[in-house]
């Protein structure tokens, strides 16, 4: 993709400072094979321990609203499909500061819907996203070091555009685009076909007026948040990316010479490590997110269909792409390397 020359992002001095080195754990003291297995017990024991202590200030608001998981089968498919995520995330290789934004990314669709839609109090969602947010950063930022990308001081040569990722105006510019692409995306579903799907396909779904009077600028100040967690998770590592040897097969790829399996991988995945990388990160969250949405509404959600909870994630999903293709975009202007 030929890049535009028309405009270019300023190439500030850094100045907000990324996340500090973690104090990893020995790793020659843990056996590798273990490291996941703790990660995942770490977790699951963060999360339970985290959540007894917010239930006196949640007590009655989930449980107002949730189906109880009484079969063997429930409660091990849900933790079977929080150690799915964490997977995702270990064997990705992300760090603590991607897990935390791909987390709020995927949880943040199933709290919205509960808040808006069934009156559930606004902090008992903030703390219930900081309880899945920390279960999942501090297990991987005590055994993963943090990325270069999320470096406050990463080797030299082992980030590319830091000056980009760096700069106070491209961090509150992106933030800003991706928290106003799901305000439009979350706007436009309110104002269409979303109210009539819920009403149809959610029995003893409590109140739809929030979808009727939302207000598009306060739905974008509201997801801020999301913006920059998406950018974190998304623009950042797109920008930090470094050419790898995929890089040097594309520059060598001689279409006349080529066979045939060749030309057909060229074509599909013959693409920069920056655009593969956002790529690869905007249909994680596309899917995990997707998923975790449809499984969390329909599972706990008591009167959900499923044809319900799908459509709920189908509008994140949306601002997902969306999200990851504009970045594309951006991304795409002089000055960026690749």
């Amino acid at each position: 993709m030929a890049p535009r020359k028309q405009k270019q992002l300023p190439n500030g001095v850094p100045d907000l400072p990324a996340i500090a080195q973690a104090p990893v754990l020995p790793s020659s003291k843990i056996p590798p094979s273990l490291r996941f297995p703790l990660v995942v017990l770490l977790s699951t024991s963060l999360s339970a321990l985290m959540f007894s202590f917010t239930s006196e200030f949640t007590a009655g608001d989930l449980s107002s609203v949730s189906r109880s998981l009484n079969e063997w089968w429930e409660i091990g498919g849900m933790i079977a499909w929080k150690a799915t995520q964490l997977a995702a995330g270990w064997y990705g290789g992300y760090d603590g500061v991607d897990l935390a934004a791909l987390t709020y990314l995927t949880n943040l669709p199933h709290y919205y819907f509960l808040t808006t839609f069934y009156g559930i109090r606004p902090t008992t969602v903030i703390a219930s996203l900081f309880v899945d947010m920390l279960s999942t950063y501090i297990p991987f930022y005590l055994l993963r070091p943090v990325s270069p990308t999320h470096n406050i001081s990463p080797p030299p040569g082992s980030v590319s555009n830091r000056s980009i990722i760096n700069d106070t105006y491209v961090r509150i510019y992106t933030t800003i685009l991706a928290a106003g692409i799901h305000g439009v995306v979350v706007f436009g579903s309110f104002g269409t076909w979303l109210p009539v799907y819920l009403v149809t396909h959610f029995d003893g779904i409590r109140d739809i007026s929030a979808a009727h009077s939302a207000a598009l600028p306060f739905l974008i100040a509201s997801f801020l948040p999301t913006g920059y967690a998406a950018r974190e998770f998304l623009f950042t590592p797109e920008m930090g990316a470094k050419k790898d040897s995929e890089d040097a097969k594309i520059e060598a790829f001689d279409p006349e010479t080529a066979t045939l399996g060749e030309t057909v991988w060229f074509n599909v995945w013959g693409y920069s490590k920056r655009t593969r990388t956002l790529v690869l990160r905007t249909a994680t969250v596309v899917v995990v997110g997707g998923f975790h949405t449809w499984l969390q509404t329909y599972v706990t959600v008591e009167g959900a269909e499923g044809y319900g909870a799908a459509g709920w994630a189908s509008v994140w999903a949306l601002a997902a792409t969306v999200t990851g293709v504009v970045f594309l975009w951006v991304g795409d202007v002089e000055g960026v390397r690749n």
